[in-house]
């Protein structure tokens, strides 16, 4: 039985990556594509498939790696809630990198997303979620800073914004309106995800309501594929 061409491609890179320890170098892309006999295009097609599925990992400038198995999160989107609560259930660690806060001005956008007047003032949370050592999502949070101030993530935050807002119980918490969409990942997500530029992502855009109405967050989150699965389960109407 005779195999596409692109398909026994993948079929010969799954068993060479299968056959590697984690953490191994893969060989360059120029020796690879030699040694396989197809085009460097066809061959970063096949490989970008294997990194969505959490196969390899491709760092800029360094190499490909085969990346350490990893357990998927798998969750439904019907309650919102943080992935740290999403991976304790499924009993997995997670834990946050490196964490950035600042203060910032809205500006078009973020007035439009939080209901603002542009020029406001906002507290802007962005940090990179480690399952071991591989980072699996880069999540920015832009909140009023009346909702939340710089100072209040200083010492004991652990990654989750809506968690800190649940413990706190102050704005009441009703819902979020959330935008899913695939995108490519743009130079300043990539790096620190470690990923190359345009390798696609999932991209949730979400406003979180307070009970009198208000947007009081606005979280954009970007998400490995091959490290989550997403599901839905709906009524029939």
């Amino acid at each position: 039985m005779s195999h596409h061409p692109f398909r026994q491609l993948q079929i010969e890179l799954a068993e060479m990556i299968n056959s590697l320890p984690a953490e191994s170098r893969l060989p360059s892309e120029p020796t690879l594509s030699k040694q396989l006999g197809v085009s460097r295009a066809t061959l970063r097609e096949a490989m970008r498939s294997f990194e969505g599925q959490g196969m390899i990992r491709r760092r800029q400038g360094v190499g490909t790696f085969v990346a350490a198995k990893v357990p998927v999160i798998d969750t439904g989107l019907e309650v919102l809630e943080s992935i740290e609560t999403i991976a304790q259930r499924s009993g997995l660690t997670v834990r946050m990198g490196e964490l950035q806060v600042q203060q910032v001005t809205a500006d078009e956008d973020l007035a439009g997303a939080l209901n603002l007047k542009v020029g406001a003032d906002l507290t802007c949370v962005s940090r990179i979620i480690f399952t071991d050592a591989r980072p699996i999502a880069y999540l920015v949070d832009t909140l009023p800073m009346d909702v939340l101030a710089v100072d209040e993530l200083q010492s004991g935050f652990t990654g989750s914004v809506l968690d800190l807002l649940l413990r706190r119980g102050d704005p009441k918490l009703t819902k979020s309106r959330t935008e899913i969409k695939a995108v490519g990942a743009t130079s300043e997500v990539a790096r620190p995800l470690q990923i190359q530029r345009d390798d696609v992502l999932l991209h949730f855009a979400a406003q979180l309501y307070s009970e009198d109405g208000r947007v009081v967050d606005y979280s954009i989150s970007y998400f490995l594929p091959g490290y989550f699965r997403f599901h839905v389960v709906r009524r029939v109407g």
